[in-house]
């Protein structure tokens, strides 16, 4: 058996037991009679929700595939509540204390980039302190395409291997909707470039002299080639009202990170990240649900960042990394329309925008992405949907595998 046969083997047989403890009962709701993963997640110690992934992400190949396991916990208080409230009401999720949660995670593209990792967003003290942390090691092979500065003809194809890791501490500010905390992150990286020659062969005069483009390809993979270590520390201030943090229908969530990489704690570049999201939910009536996400990310520094480093337009549609620049700001809509108490369908769209320097933002190109998708409401205790998107950008269309919002 073929590793991607493999693998496809491994999911279907995972939801084959998963429909069978269905069809016996545990996964049914007892408010509707429908499909439903709350009194599996909350009863049973060892279940987890299985998410299957599905690559589309054109900087990856195309194609891959690969499994979440999510896994609840909660106090007995807290689930003792939330199941009262579950037993009548299709909103059972909202205003009560969240859950903690764990995942594990591998995945496989086709253009041989893999990662398997781990993580855990816990919530301590009746949501007064919020932990998250997540690890994982893998080989991603990133096709690369420039900065706002300069865009190349062809796309870089750098493989990237090593071992990430992040973690953040927040604390609640009284009893009020403001969080402030520290967060940390570290990676230990190895690049290098996979295509250089073909790559410098775009950029190159003809009639050149035989072997000479295969000398200077080697001259840059011994300039391109690195083994990076990257520290950061730095704090968060974020509200958040949102009436549930898997699948919100109202409320913000705003937050702004500062990261400071230097080679005082460990990292071989020294700068400084920024990020201000602002994500809002505003419901219309009982069937329509609205929301909008704000982003700006900006670096600075006096150091040669690598591409991997600089932020870039994080829309649906949108190869990762396809737009980078030292300043990125972007902002995305969607509309939902609830069909009924489990389904519902939506459509989006985004654009953003890349720049060298904050003053050239209002002049830089829009790069827009639209779509559309679909969501079941699969945990019901939790107010937790899971659906698919299909998404189109400048140049490329993917489709995506959503559980919980979309941000």
């Amino acid at each position: 058996m073929t590793g991607g046969s493999a693998r496809k083997t491994i999911i279907a047989l995972a939801w084959a037991v998963l429909a069978a403890r269905a069809s016996a009962g545990q996964f049914t709701d007892s408010l509707d009679g429908k499909l439903d993963f709350s009194s599996f997640l909350a009863d049973n110690a060892y279940g987890f929700l299985p998410v299957p992934i599905i690559i589309t992400e054109p900087a990856l190949g195309g194609f891959g595939l690969g499994m979440v396991g999510l896994v609840f916990h909660e106090d007995e208080a807290a689930r003792t509540k939330r199941m009262e409230a579950a037993r009548s009401s299709d909103n059972a999720a909202r205003f009560l204390l969240p859950p903690s949660v764990s995942a594990v995670a591998a995945a496989y593209t086709i253009n041989d980039s893999w990662l398997v990792g781990g993580g855990h967003f816990g919530f301590w003290k009746e949501d007064h302190i919020r932990y998250r942390v997540a690890a994982g090691y893998g080989s991603i092979n990133m096709d690369f395409y420039g900065t706002s500065d300069f865009e190349f003809k062809r796309p870089l194809e750098l493989e990237t291997e090593g071992l990430i890791f992040y973690q953040r501490l927040s604390f609640r500010i009284a009893d009020s909707k403001f969080l402030v905390g520290l967060q940390q992150s570290y990676a230990r990286l190895q690049v290098s470039p996979n295509n250089l020659r073909g790559f410098i062969g775009d950029y190159l005069p003809p009639g050149l002299p035989p072997g000479l483009g295969d000398g200077l390809a080697d001259a840059l993979t011994s300039v391109i080639e690195a083994d990076d270590q990257l520290s950061g520390i730095g704090v968060v201030a974020e509200f958040d009202n949102r009436d549930n943090l898997f699948s919100p229908r109202k409320g913000y969530n705003y937050r702004f990170e500062y990261l400071w990489q230097g080679g005082d704690i460990g990292s071989d570049y020294d700068y400084s990240r920024f990020t201000l999201v602002g994500l809002n939910y505003w419901p219309v009536g009982d069937r329509v649900l609205t929301g909008l996400r704000l982003q700006a990310d900006w670096l600075e520094t006096d150091d040669f960042l690598p591409l991997y480093v600089l932020p870039y337009v994080n829309l649906r549609g949108i190869p990762a990394m396809r737009y980078q620049g030292d300043y990125v700001a972007l902002g995305e809509f969607e509309l939902t329309w609830l069909l009924n108490m489990r389904w519902s369908v939506l459509g989006f769209g985004g654009v953003g925008r890349t720049a060298s320097a904050p003053s050239e933002l209002g002049s830089s190109p829009n790069y827009f992405s639209r779509g559309v998708g679909f969501r079941y409401l699969i945990a019901r205790r939790y107010g937790m949907t899971m659906g698919v998107d299909v998404a189109r950008g400048p140049e490329d269309s993917a489709f995506y595998i959503s559980a919980g919002s979309s941000w």
